[in-house]
């Protein structure tokens, strides 16, 4: 089976799944990069590495043997581009078409009353509902924004990024973890707004303000903690200040920016991972690689990975967005519950290494492929490539919580 995958560049989010393609189709399977990354991005560890790639073509470099492959493939994937000219010419030609996206409207669904922006999404998705092409959504949120255009009627399928997954033997795992009762609890990410670094500042203040209340009731106290601090942004500054000002410099620790296996191996060393982003990060692929170094993870549940990765309570916590007093009472839940918080980890970990992992995904979308080719539906009931259904931001908690344990039940 040819197949091509198109997109603005080659990154580490996309790497693992890319790698699983070539391995089964080494003479078959191409990437082209339509344009070449960015300084911005190759600063913040991306890497620049389209030319170390065995499957890796750039469009820029050899437009007419890339186009070539397009068109003649026979399974095109399609993910962001500036080059849409060449996957709509071939959805014109009724070709299997398999599109990625993120949300088109995360900055808000309003957007969708643009006249001159539905032309451009008529053109480019509308017209297509009848035709063999299909919808892979990269965060839960992309449906909604998807339906409000009518795009892709009963054709869109859940999906994501699929970060390098490790294997652990997970007593071992959970001794890396054994800090004495101290409770060791990460963020990493790049230090912007809507990442809401700061929401970690305010955890270590709140958490030393309790503790010190506790003491003077004569209460027990909660466990020690250390907040680790991984990457690096605009807000840094601000946020050293703050530590400083609250007097946490021995609770909130700062590395900079660090290499991916360096942040997992911070990760391995963590019971807690706390992520705050609101509803400008698209997927979250952080998450994925905290659930597989075996944390419990406390998420937003406005980033797009969190109501695919996320079952409430069992394997972590979503908390509604920008509601951090719900993500306090959430991670000293957890800190004071060794045993639900180790379980909650584990399970976590089975998540991503039982089904959200580039192995998995690919075998999964091999088949779904072979049903669409067949005209056959071939899609698993749950988990990668099974329909993803329509979730409103407006209900994004709602849908969290459907069925699911609480700690107190």
């Amino acid at each position: 089976m040819k197949i091509v995958f198109i997109s603005n560049y080659i990154n580490h989010h996309q790497i693992p799944f890319c790698n699983e393609l070539y391995l089964r189709f080494p003479r078959d399977f191409v990437f082209i990069q339509s344009e070449p990354m960015d300084e911005e991005r190759i600063s913040m560890g991306w890497g620049d590495n389209a030319k170390d790639i065995p499957y890796v073509k750039c469009l820029y470099e050899c437009e007419d043997e890339c186009r070539e492959l397009i068109k003649n493939c026979e399974v095109l994937i399609a993910g962001w581009t500036a080059r849409t000219d060449l996957v709509i010419e071939r959805m014109l030609e009724k070709k299997l078409t398999i599109r990625v996206s993120e949300r088109i409207y995360r900055e808000g669904q309003w957007k969708v009353i643009s006249p001159r922006g539905l032309i451009a999404k008529y053109k480019e998705h509308i017209r297509f509902k009848n035709y063999p092409v299909y919808l892979l959504c990269a965060g839960a949120y992309v449906p909604s924004d998807f339906s409000l255009i009518k795009a892709y009627p009963d054709k869109m399928f859940k999906f994501g990024y699929f970060t390098s997954m490790k294997k652990y033997h997970l007593d071992k795992l959970f001794e890396l973890k054994d800090s004495s009762g101290m409770i060791e609890i990460i963020f990493a990410g790049r230090f912007l707004k809507l990442k809401h670094p700061e929401y970690l500042v305010w955890l270590a203040r709140d958490l030393v303000r309790e503790n010190e209340k506790r003491i003077s009731r004569d209460e027990p106290t909660l466990p020690k903690f250390r907040i680790h601090m991984v990457g690096d942004g605009e807000l840094e500054h601000a946020l050293k200040a703050m530590v400083t000002e609250y007097g946490l410099l021995d609770n909130v620790l700062f590395y900079g920016f660090q290499t991916p296996d360096k942040v997992r191996s911070i990760m391995e060393r963590c019971h807690i991972h706390v992520f705050p982003s609101d509803a400008l990060e698209g997927w979250g692929a952080v998450v994925n690689e905290a659930m597989n170094s075996g944390c419990a993870v406390v998420a937003s549940a406005e980033a797009g990975a969190v109501p695919y990765l996320i079952d409430q309570w069992k394997n972590g916590v979503a908390f509604p967005g920008n509601d951090y007093e719900k993500m306090k009472e959430a991670v000293m839940y957890l800190m004071t519950h060794a045993k639900e918080r180790e379980e909650m980890a584990t399970r976590a970990y089975h998540t991503i290494v039982d089904s959200w992992n580039a192995k998995n995904v690919v075998d999964t979308l091999l088949y779904t492929i072979e049903g669409w080719q067949e005209g056959l539906e071939h899609h698993p009931v749950d988990g990668p490539l099974s329909k993803a259904e329509v979730i409103s931001p407006r209900d994004m908690f709602k849908y969290i919580e459907r069925n699911t344990n609480r700690k107190d039940d």
